[in-house]
């Protein structure tokens, strides 16, 4: 998102496609990570997860549904109407949606990173 912001900035058009392509790239990191992370907690609480964890696991939800139906098509979408320097109205409302769906996700994941350091201390 940081970059994203900054190449829309203070980029040219160029800086936003290379940009826009970098974070498809880094999609094949941050979805197997997202993916192993939720595993993990998954693993750790059993089958039958309740109070704080139950929590963290419906918020997980919400997440993975806004990355897989929102995030990355729009980061795709984004990093070809970039490759073919469209950077017109369609663009930045894509754009917008994008970011206020990566700002949720960003947001759950710092209340399930509060929540899991709350876990551990108890």
């Amino acid at each position: 998102m940081t970059a994203s912001i900054i190449a829309e900035l203070y980029g040219n058009p160029q800086t936003m496609a290379v940009i826009r392509h970098a974070i498809l790239w880094g999609l094949l990191v941050l979805i197997p990570c997202l993916a192993l992370t939720g595993l993990s907690g998954y693993r750790a609480t059993g089958t039958a997860p309740r109070g704080l964890a139950l929590t963290k696991f419906k918020r997980m939800r919400v997440t993975g549904l806004n990355g897989i139906c929102i995030l990355v098509p729009c980061a795709f979408f984004l990093a070809l109407r970039a490759s073919e320097l469209k950077f017109d109205r369609l663009f930045y409302e894509v754009q917008f949606i994008e970011l206020l769906a990566g700002s949720i996700n960003l947001a759950l994941l710092g209340m399930n990173f509060r929540d899991g350091l709350r876990m551990a201390r108890s």
